[in-house]
């Protein structure tokens, strides 16, 4: 009952604006802000950004997702290497990114007469070291999912009964994360990883990271998931040394959500 009153809230909160743009990444978080938007009100829009921090397979999944629910589309080019500052990979990166992006799309807001421009945001991100959420913040851009109380594992379940296909999907944040801060960030570097992923992708790997350490590749696995790994470790090598890593290896304590920010 508690979950289907956060449901209608949520339906209320966007059926009462007058047009609704949403910040469309194609996770989980977004897909469900989507979706309820797309019940709730007859002027939606879903704006998806790209650029070298957003893998290709991820930007070419959302825009199928978005066909899928039939809402209105449009993917724009972001410009965070263009930031110096941004760059240098400082700890407030994700404020920095957050914060240009934020001005994008309250500009395609105003040009389309669109009120409310909604993020997906849920309550468990605000427990959490998200400087991005600041950027949010100070731009007028809402989080709805958070407003109304729904934490992740709330989303999933109200996703699964809406049939949304990428209800299970694991997170994917930007590639950004793959770098300890102050690792400068190149497109080049961004590249390896994104190539690096896919690799471990079409070996049959689902919840992963690859953290990169200059030639070193540092792979994040469940630790259920280990000796898989190590199964394919020759097909892992040849994978990735071409693409200019020396070193692969394990990560003994497995796969964590936020590596960097948890070393803080």
């Amino acid at each position: 009952m508690e979950l289907t009153r956060k449901y209608q809230k949520l339906l209320e909160r966007l059926r009462e604006a007058e047009g609704v743009l949403v910040a469309f990444s194609g996770g989980i978080d977004s897909s469900l802000l989507l979706k309820a938007a797309l019940l709730a009100n007859s002027r939606v829009l879903a704006v998806t950004g790209s650029s070298p921090l957003r893998p290709r397979r991820e930007l070419a999944a959302a825009c199928e997702l978005v066909k899928e629910l039939g809402a209105p589309h449009l993917v724009i080019e972001t410009t965070e290497l263009a930031d110096p500052e941004f760059r240098q990979n400082p700890e407030n990166r994700c404020y920095l990114c957050k914060k240009r992006l934020c001005t994008q799309l309250k500009a395609i807001a105003q040009e389309h007469g669109l009120e409310l421009v909604a993020d997906g945001s849920n309550v468990d991100d605000l427990g959490e070291y998200r400087p991005g959420m600041q950027a949010l913040l100070e731009s007028g851009v809402v989080s709805p999912l958070a407003e109304v109380g729904l934490a992740k594992r709330e989303i999933r379940q109200l996703a699964r009964e809406l049939a949304l296909p990428n209800w299970d999907k694991p997170s994917a944040p930007c590639l950004a994360t793959r770098f300890p801060y102050h690792t400068a960030l190149t497109s080049e570097a961004l590249a390896q990883v994104e190539n690096g992923e896919a690799a471990l992708e079409e070996l049959g790997f689902s919840q992963f990271r690859l953290r990169h350490h200059g030639t070193i590749a540092r792979i994040e696995v469940p630790p259920a998931e280990f000796e898989t790994l190590l199964a394919a470790r020759e097909k892992i090598l040849a994978a990735l040394k071409p693409l200019g890593y020396q070193f692969v290896t394990l990560d003994l304590e497995g796969f964590r959500s936020g590596c960097f920010d948890q070393r803080r």
